[in-house]
């Protein structure tokens, strides 16, 4: 076996000439540095630098040299490698820092410029003031009554003094379940929820219902078929209409300020005796009655309410109340009704309609 040929000259091998590394730097540089984003730089990257690219076949060859002249060559390609290195690097700190110059423009944000947020939503304006009202009363001492929404005839109509062949029985006001002879209805008023009351709860008894009453009416600007009531009911020794009247006041001055005062016009209801409707003056004029161009009281300077009185005897005894010891008074008003005088609502079917504008101008009020 012959010995190392250690006469070899390197420059021999042309792969490894100082001439054909330089052109391999040469080459690599330039196309790294036209590499145009970093998909490209990387496709440079595996040609030129990679493991088969030209300065790493060379390095191979590095092994089939003689002793003497590996190192020299070895240093030549090491020196290569590391200016490719070099350009690649630099190369790839340019274009990513291309790169996120791009995204940081295309994803800025102008903060001067208005835009589209979410809109806030909103209770139905009925479902608060409806609130109020009980807080209203749940502050004078009173307690919070519920009761079905589908009700016997006897609490409906019967306990409350309605005769047989009273008008409100009629299929024209009333919605009966199944039939008239079904003794079942949609409740008309709140008003059993008092008779409820008066059968369920030890006496002294001061309670208010709020709640949906359904009566078939035709739905228009100032009637629906659908609507809501609050009643309140006090029974308890010695009370009068001074007690009701003062409630009243304190109700309608929470509800629309101090200027309002109510009125009372004698009227009739089956459950109270005596009866009075109760008016409000007029929030608008103020109970001008020359204010006849008024949008709210055409000029009469007083607008409806609702309806009071004191509990009339039959009723009490109807639910086992002594009327000789006890007395009380009771009072509904609607709360659609309430709603158009305290907020100026003009037309009632905006209240059903279920059109968030409508809602929405009364925002998340508590």
């Amino acid at each position: 076996m012959s010995a190392p040929n250690k006469s070899f000259d390197p420059k021999q091998v042309s792969a490894l000439s100082s001439e054909s590394v330089d052109e391999m730097v040469v080459e690599a540089i330039a196309a790294l540095s036209s590499a145009s984003d970093l998909e490209s730089l990387k496709v440079a990257r595996l040609t030129h630098f990679g493991d088969r690219s030209s300065i790493s076949l060379a390095n191979r060859e590095i092994g089939a040299l003689p002793p003497a002249a590996k190192a020299e060559v070895g240093k030549r390609i090491g020196e290569a490698k590391a200016r490719i290195k070099d350009a690649l690097e630099s190369r790839e700190a340019e274009l990513t820092q291309i790169r996120d110059n791009e995204v940081l423009l295309s994803e800025k944000v102008d903060v001067s410029v208005p835009v589209d947020r979410l809109k806030r939503g909103a209770r139905h304006p009925l479902t608060t003031l409806m609130e109020r009202l009980c807080d209203v009363f749940i502050a004078m001492g009173y307690e919070i009554a519920e009761g079905p929404e589908l009700e016997l005839e006897w609490a409906n109509f019967d306990a409350l003094n309605f005769p047989k062949d009273h008008p409100a029985r009629l299929m024209q006001d009333t919605f009966f379940v199944e039939s008239p002879d079904s003794g079942v209805v949609l409740r008309t008023h709140t008003s059993p929820i008092q008779v409820r009351a008066m059968l369920e709860r030890e006496l002294p008894i001061y309670v208010v219902a709020p709640g949906r009453v359904f009566r078939t009416d035709e739905l228009d600007a100032t009637h629906t078929p659908v609507f809501h009531q609050i009643e309140g009911l006090a029974v308890d020794k010695g009370l009068s209409m001074a007690d009701l009247r003062g409630t009243l006041n304190h109700l309608a001055h929470v509800m629309f300020g101090p200027q309002i005062d109510i009125r009372w016009r004698p009227s009739f209801f089956p459950f109270t005796e005596p009866s009075a409707e109760v008016d409000l003056k007029c929030f608008v004029c103020l109970g001008d009655s020359s204010a006849v161009d008024c949008r709210a009281c055409g000029g009469e300077g007083w607008i409806e309410w609702g309806g009071c009185g004191m509990v009339n005897p039959k009723v009490l005894r109807a639910v086992g109340i002594d009327a000789d010891v006890y007395s009380g008074f009771a009072f509904g008003m609607g709360i659609e009704r309430t709603l158009m005088f305290r907020s100026g609502v003009s037309d009632m079917r905006e209240m059903v309609e279920g059109d968030i504008r409508f809602t929405g101008a009364f925002g998340l009020e508590a």
